[in-house]
C-alpha cells in the first residue's frame, strides 16, 4: 500500500544520518526502510487509539534495536545524534498521523540504544 500521508511523502527520515558520513547509507537506509514500513502500517491498520499506535512503534522500535548491530559492524553507533534523529522520526510521524498526544518516549520504549 503506497503511502498517502503528504506530511510523510515530503519528510526526508534520518536526514541528519544521511549528512554525516559516520553512518553508512546502507545501513541508513535500512532504517529509513523502517519507518517506510511503519508508515504503511500505520495506513493499513487505522490505530484507533495511542495504545494501538504504540504496538506499532514498538514493533518498529524493536526492528531499530537489530539495525544496531549491522551500524556496529559498520564501524558506527546508534549513539547520542541518531537516537535524537531516530526519535525525533517516531515523533514526527505520531503527529502527522494525528496522535498529538504521543509521548516520544512511549512511543519507543523498548530501544536497546
Amino acid at each position: 500500500m503506497p503511502i498517502s500521508n503528504e506530511q510523510v511523502l515530503v519528510h526526508r527520515f534520518l536526514r541528519l544520518l544521511y549528512e554525516d558520513d559516520y553512518y553508512p547509507d546502507p545501513v541508513v537506509r535500512r532504517g529509513e526502510a523502517i519507518f517506510v514500513r511503519l508508515c504503511e502500517r500505520i495506513e493499513a491498520e487505522r490505530p484507533a487509539d495511542l495504545s494501538a499506535l504504540y504496538r506499532l512503534t514498538h514493533a518498529a522500535t524493536e526492528e531499530f534495536n537489530e539495525l544496531e548491530a549491522e551500524f556496529d559492524a559498520a564501524g558506527s553507533e546508534i549513539e547520542t545524534v541518531a537516537r535524537d534523529e531516530i526519535g525525533q522520526d517516531f515523533w514526527f510521524l505520531a503527529n502527522a498521523y494525528g496522535f498529538h498526544d504521543a509521548y516520544i518516549e512511549e512511543l519507543i520504549a523498548p530501544r536497546e540504544w
